[in-house]
């Protein structure tokens, strides 16, 4: 395999192309980053599963649409093979103009240069909650507790 082609596959190059496009909000270029039949996986929200380059161009152009200002920052990043661990911040402001604030992991397999495979552990930022005792109750005794 060649330099360039190696450089196109290797998953640090696919994230490099793909947060540049996010903070672009270049929606073709990242779209274009992704295998036609992507699956992607919300371990933490199992009816979020999908497939399919379309369905990643419809939930971006609507993150897109809803948060003008969207940013994204790419905390850490560890790659292994085809595959790639990324720590992410998501933020900015929603169109009626609430605060936007995610944070998590994803991991992506890179195929071919194109992300095939996602599993992703992005949440909501909790900005006032009673601390860690109190999630810990609320973990161990029910959402009541």
């Amino acid at each position: 395999m060649n330099r360039s082609a190696q450089e196109t596959s290797d998953p640090r190059a696919v994230l490099e192309r793909l947060h540049a496009a996010q903070n672009r909000h270049d929606l073709d270029t990242f779209v274009a980053c992704f295998a036609d039949d992507y699956r992607s996986e919300q371990p933490a929200h199992p009816s979020w599963q999908f497939s399919g380059r379309e369905q990643v161009r419809m939930n971006w152009a609507e993150v897109f649409r809803g948060i003008p200002d969207f940013r994204a920052e790419l905390l850490r990043s560890a790659a292994a093979g085809d595959t790639i661990w990324v720590e992410w911040h998501w933020h900015g402001t929603r169109t009626e103009g609430a605060p936007f604030e995610m944070r998590g992991v994803t991991i992506f397999g890179v195929q071919d240069g194109l992300i095939a495979w996602g599993r992703l552990y992005v949440e909501p930022v909790e900005q006032a909650d009673a601390g860690i005792e109190a999630a810990v109750r609320r973990m161990t005794e029910g959402a009541g507790a």
